[in-house]
């Protein structure tokens, strides 16, 4: 392949990804640039309510995870109580 040739091409190309990286939205990061941007899916306060609930649910498993490997313990170490 020529030498002049390839790297035109190599130029197009990187000017394209370049081009393309300003436009291609964010997905559920940071906003875009103005013109192509919209709110992040996770700063929506349904979405922050969600997010929250979850938490506070798996906090909740992991609570009584604990308390049932506690009890267990408890057991194991004075089965006559």
């Amino acid at each position: 392949m020529f030498d002049r040739f390839y790297l035109g091409l190599l130029v197009v190309g990187a000017i394209a990804a370049v081009a393309l990286a300003l436009v291609w939205p964010q997905g559920l990061g940071d906003r875009s640039p103005a013109p192509f941007g919209h709110e992040p899916v996770q700063r929506t306060a349904e979405m922050q309510a969600r997010m929250r609930a979850e938490t506070e649910a798996a906090q909740k498993r992991v609570d009584q995870a604990r308390q049932a490997v506690r009890s267990i313990q408890n057991q194991a170490i004075a089965p006559s109580q």
